[in-house]
């Protein structure tokens, strides 16, 4: 009795979580190779394990044929010698004859000690693939082990992940043995194993720990919209309650600032701004671009541009350091974002409003006056009649009302008798208020 085979079979199954049945035939196949290379390929051999007595048993099996007829005597047998072994063998039959597995050799028991090594290596890398493709999306947690040319090796427990550079946040440093939590981001196969990619910069991970911290989000009472991060610095969340006595900021922040506190210190401190989900995008604008107050917001849905004006006090609160608060807002929401003072775009848009009117007045497209290189009521006012009628190829008459247009839209500056000194003349009652003349431009920033 081989006992030890046995204990061995149960106690590999156990620890690694293999299927028995499947150890054995590995075993049962790994013999039959080694006899096969042992002896010679030709052999018909069958290998059975004994799960009583923990024996394996090799068979191998001949044919009988007509006596001086055999021409392999690994695969037939003459009449006559069969049936020294059995008198009421016939022709063409099978006859099965039992092989030491002692006889195999050293060299033999190792071949089939690696292959079953390896078949067991192989199947236990299927199923921590099969376990941990299932997982992408999830949280694990693991202990450093090593630094890799591709960032740090962590050990999961079944299996090892590794923690690329650029899915690191930051200014965050590692040493062997800290613990660390991370998103599973992918699973691959590869020639060694499975790999796992874990990730603590994704946006994702950030969603997966609101679900982790607030229950609301678990269950969908709160759903998350978007996220848009900057790993280690700051964040945008949007959300959204699915119930109207859920408040969604209140149930992500918990009582005291709970909730959010514990995702905070888990990406050591980095700031996370909620705010609410809005199906109208110049709603969800404001929202994203707070603390920042917001004067009025134009939309182009063509060009999927937002025009954010906010009062001139507000240009720093609403682009942020570095840029950094217009760029999550405009990740978040999915659009390209522009911030104007409203003092700027004011200023733009009368000096956009009078390019329209003297085109009008000449009948010639706001097109012609821009390609021309007339970009502002001042340098109209600078072109002789000849560039005009040149440029613009418009009659004398239509040149003349132009410049009544200009005169009226943007009067002539008036020079006092000191050099050093002049004055804005005033429009009369009822005229439309001068604009500010060429220079005039958008002031502030873009995402």
């Amino acid at each position: 009795m081989n006992l030890e085979l046995k204990k061995a079979i149960d106690q590999i199954s156990k620890d690694k979580g293999l299927d028995r049945d499947m150890l054995i035939d590995t075993l049962e196949e790994a013999v039959r190779m080694s006899v096969l290379r042992r002896f010679s390929e030709d052999m018909d051999v069958e290998v059975t394990y004994n799960d009583d007595t923990g024996d394996i048993e090799v068979y191998q099996f001949k044919i009988v044929v007509e006596d001086g007829d055999v021409a392999n005597e690994d695969t037939q047998i003459a009449l006559a010698e069969a049936r020294e072994h059995d008198p009421s063998v016939q022709l063409d039959d099978e006859m099965g004859f039992r092989v030491k597995v002692e006889d195999l050799g050293r060299i033999a028991a190792q071949s089939a000690k690696q292959v079953i090594i390896q078949r067991m290596r192989d199947a236990e890398q299927e199923i921590i693939y099969e376990e941990y493709k299932d997982r992408v999306g999830e949280i694990v947690s693991g202990i450093v082990q090593r630094r890799d040319k591709g960032g740090w090796v962590v050990n999961l427990g079944r299996t090892e992940a590794i923690l690329p550079r650029e899915e690191q946040i930051p200014r965050e440093h590692y040493k062997r043995g800290d613990r660390l939590q991370a998103l599973i981001i992918d699973v691959r196969k590869e020639g060694r194993g499975p790999q796992v990619v874990i990730s603590r910069a994704h946006r994702d991970y950030m969603a997966a720990l609101f679900r982790r911290e607030v229950p609301e989000v678990d269950d969908g009472v709160v759903q998350i919209m978007g996220v848009a991060r900057d790993p280690g610095s700051r964040a945008k969340v949007a959300v959204i309650s699915r119930e109207r006595d859920v408040d969604p900021v209140g149930a992500c922040v918990g009582v005291r600032g709970s909730r959010i506190q514990n995702i905070v210190q888990e990406l050591h401190g980095e700031r996370i701004d909620i705010v609410v989900w809005s199906p109208d995008i110049a709603t969800y604008a404001r929202n994203a671009l707070a603390p920042a107050l917001v004067s009025r917001i134009v939309v182009d849905e063509e060009e999927n541009l937002l025009e954010v004006i906010v009062p001139d006090d507000q240009l720093t609160n609403s682009i942020g350091r570095k840029g950094q608060n217009v760029k999550l807002a405009a990740r978040l929401l999915g659009w390209k974002v522009d911030i104007f003072t409203e003092t700027r775009y004011n200023e733009a848009n009368a000096i956009g409003h009078g390019l329209e009117q003297v085109a009008s007045v000449a009948e010639v497209s706001i097109e012609a006056l821009l390609a021309a290189g007339y970009s502002s009521l001042t340098a109209l006012r600078a072109a002789t009649d000849g560039e005009l009628s040149d440029k613009l190829g418009i009659s004398e008459a239509r040149i003349s009302d132009l410049r009544s247009a200009i005169n009226f839209l943007a009067p002539v500056v008036e020079e006092d008798p000191e050099p050093s000194d002049v004055s804005l003349a005033l429009p009369e009652a009822g005229e439309t208020a001068p604009a500010e003349g060429d220079g005039a431009g958008t002031d502030g920033g873009h995402a």
